[in-house]
């Protein structure tokens, strides 16, 4: 132990990781500086057994490693699936510690070394994530600034640091580095008083827009994903799957797979897999088992799915209530009643679901295209009856999830079958495997009774939504006597979903924003009023405002009721802390019922921007991914047989359909950061619906608004 300057010297106690014992995590990190300091509040996983919660580490060695040549190795349980943290994180940490942004290296997803975390998703990195890793930087740095004041025999208040380097601001030759500092050396130190981290007029880094790190790497094709994770005796499995999400094995006859050379049959209960060393050779083995199924369907399919929803939702939990329902309908002149409807979607990522699995020494490690490598690990774990530390789960790049790669069954597969076999094995699903057993966006049902006044102010908000939850729900207008009310879950009453569902970019949030900004416009049109001045009209939230007159002036609006002809739609919401305003111009053929989207404004107040070129990318591709869930995305099925299998038949969105996309980010510098991943996707719904609506004067209140649906909107409008 060895007393290193102002502070008291602490002994080190447990530096262990999960999963990772103390001696070994020093030998992979070889010599460097290792600072202890205190606790602050954590972040705990509370729906895991008591005995398997773990919470965000206090380790100052959890969050960042400074090397022998001055590198920073930086330390995060999140994963980059193209979101752009891999930057942002490197920003904050680089501008923290007083480091060039090129020393940082980022070291995500890997359960082994990096500090315990819940998932990537909620848009939860920066305003959760990033809080802890930057304390832990600051302290770090006041520390190094004491070692610097003690190596270099002058007051602390003289120095300054630049680029890693430490310096007397009286004699600039008298210097030492952090990496002089560091070398060979492992410090136990603790602060008494705690830094700050760094105000907004502080950075020199942050907030200054940097392409993505991970950019040429990718373009380059060399950035390594799950698949790429092959080893020379590597089996490619494939699993056999059911015909069905109602289908239960009855038989399986795997004679005819074994005859083929160099297949192997593995078999536990009604798990049945081939392998061989070939893919191809696999293929071909897995269409050979003659299975057979026992079918208990439910008797729904995408056109009767919403009167199912209504009658299986049991559950009801009212969300928010302001005034009297009853007062606010004597208080209106017009009521109306609107009931808006959404397909199931799929999440539909370029990478499908894949996980490279090898067993050695007692020890399974994973690489798995996954949006949650710790609960991965539990998971694997718990099926496996592997002790925690035996199971390591690394994340490479992620080539797409959206809230799809969170259950990570493939992982589970691929560790199950080389512990039975004692080789490293190649889970990849094919695309037909990615459609069904994805975790499709739920379908849901939006009820809304609204009134208002001759002048055109709200004064009743009736809200009823069904599966989609509760994100998005909020009314965010200033509405005197409004209610809004959840009604089922996938765990209470009657079975709702044929099949899976799950969180699906900003989940529920789509679905709610598109309801609440149809109804606003319905509304507006009912008044007289065009629809940007009704919305003012109906705010007080002095940042909703802001986005709206923000967008409005990008987008060159100028006023008019609706219907216009122009194609004019508006649309705005909150999500994970930013608001987001979105106005479009949209041209509909009347004969055919296609929409080509001309051009989307958006306006979004996120507080701090880490990265705006970041936030830029993440905003156009959020308006470009929305196009499709308004446009054509659709799971079509039978019971538990899904009917769209391939993208020939779940139609994304295409480069010819893309509109002129202009964005403003506003200054907000002052503010904490919010969420940029997801809210400018929200709108889309609302904003397109609007617009045809705006072109046509038809309305529409069922996602996706095919062409098909579109004529018959028209149809009913004469």
């Amino acid at each position: 132990m060895k007393k290193t300057g102002a502070g008291k010297t602490v002994s080190s106690g447990s530096t262990e990781r999960a999963g990772l014992r103390r001696r070994d995590f020093f030998k992979l990190l070889g010599a460097g500086i290792f600072i202890i300091f205190e606790t602050w509040d954590s972040f705990e996983l509370m729906a895991l057994p008591a005995e398997q919660r773990r919470a965000l580490p206090a380790d100052f060695n959890a969050f960042l490693w400074i090397a022998e040549d001055g590198s920073v190795s930086c330390y995060t349980g999140k994963i980059e699936m193209g979101q752009g943290i891999i930057t942002s994180l490197a920003q904050m940490m680089a501008d923290e510690l007083d480091v060039e942004m090129e020393k940082v290296k980022m070291v995500m997803g890997d359960t082994d070394l990096c500090p315990w975390d819940m998932g990537t998703f909620g848009s939860m990195t920066t305003r959760f994530f990033a809080p802890p890793m930057r304390a832990a930087a600051a302290e770090a740095r006041t520390i190094l600034l004491q070692l610097g004041a003690e190596r270099l025999g002058v007051p602390q208040s003289q120095l300054e640091v630049k680029n890693g380097i430490i310096t007397d601001k009286m004699n600039d030759k008298n210097k030492v580095s952090y990496a002089e500092l560091t070398k060979g050396k492992k410090i136990e130190k603790h602060l008494d008083i705690k830094p700050n981290v760094k105000d907004y007029t502080q950075f020199k880094i942050v907030g200054k827009p940097n392409l993505h790190q991970d950019a040429r790497l990718k373009v380059t094709g060399q950035a390594k994903y799950s698949g790429d994770m092959l080893f020379p005796d590597t089996l490619f499995a494939r699993v056999l799957r059911p015909p069905s999400h109602g289908a239960k094995l009855v038989s399986a006859d795997v004679s005819e797979a074994e005859k083929m050379e160099g297949i192997k049959v593995v078999r536990e209960g009604d798990f049945i897999a081939v392998l061989h060393k070939n893919r191809d050779k696999a293929d071909e083995a897995i269409v050979k088992v003659n299975a057979e199924y026992s079918f208990d369907e439910m008797k729904v399919d995408d056109k009767t799915i919403f009167e199912h929803l209504l009658k299986t939702a049991s559950s009801v939990n009212l969300i928010a209530s302001k005034g009297d329902l009853a007062t606010g309908r004597q208080l209106s002149e017009t009521v109306i009643d609107s009931e808006f409807y959404n397909s199931y979607v799929a999440h539909a990522p370029i990478e499908p679901h894949t996980a490279a699995a090898r067993m050695e020494d007692g020890k399974i490690t994973v690489w798995a295209s996954t949006q949650r490598p710790f609960p991965v690990q539990e998971t694997i774990s718990r099926e496996l009856g592997i002790p925690l530390e035996k199971v390591r789960v690394n994340t490479p790049f992620v080539g797409g999830g959206f809230g799809g790669k969170s259950a990570s069954l493939q992982a589970s597969e691929a560790a199950r079958l080389a512990k039975i076999t004692g080789k490293p094995v190649m889970v990849a699903w094919t695309r037909e495997e990615e459609f069904f057993y994805d975790t499709f966006r739920p379908a849901a049902v939006v009820k809304i009774t609204s009134g208002m006044n001759k002048s055109g102010k709200i004064n009743l908000w009736d809200y009823h939504v069904y599966y989609a939850g509760d994100r998005g729900s909020d009314t965010i207008y200033d509405v005197p006597n409004a209610y809004t009310t959840s009604h089922g879950s996938g765990s209470t009453g009657p079975k709702a979903h044929p099949f899976g569902t799950g969180a699906w970019r900003a989940p529920g949030n789509n679905t709610n924003t598109f309801a609440r900004e149809s109804q606003i416009n319905i509304l507006a049109s009912k008044a007289g009023i065009d629809p940007l001045e009704f919305r003012l009209k109906n705010l007080k939230d002095e940042r909703m405002i802001g986005v709206l007159k923000a967008v409005a002036e990008l987008f060159g609006y100028t006023p008019a009721k609706n219907p216009s002809g122009r194609g004019y739609g508006i649309a705005c919401g909150t999500d994970t802390g930013t608001y987001v305003a979105h106005i479009a111009e949209v041209k509909v053929d009347k004969k055919t019922g296609h929409v080509q989207v001309v051009r989307v404004a958006c306006a979004q107040d996120m507080g701090l921007c880490i990265n705006p070129e970041g936030s830029i990318i993440q905003m156009e591709g959020c308006i470009t991914m929305g196009l499709g869930y308004c446009l054509t995305e659709e799971i079509q099925f039978q019971g538990g047989k899904i009917d769209n299998l391939s993208f020939d038949a779940y139609e994304l969105p295409r480069f010819s359909w893309l509109p002129k996309i202009s964005t403003l980010i506003l200054d907000k510098k002052d503010q904490p950061p919010q969420g940029g991943g997801e809210p400018a996707i929200i709108c889309m719904g609302g904003l397109i619906a609007n617009a045809i609506f705006d072109a046509t004067g038809a309305r529409l209140f069922q996602l996706p608004m095919t062409p098909a649906r579109i004529l018959e909107a028209i149809k009913k409008i004469g």
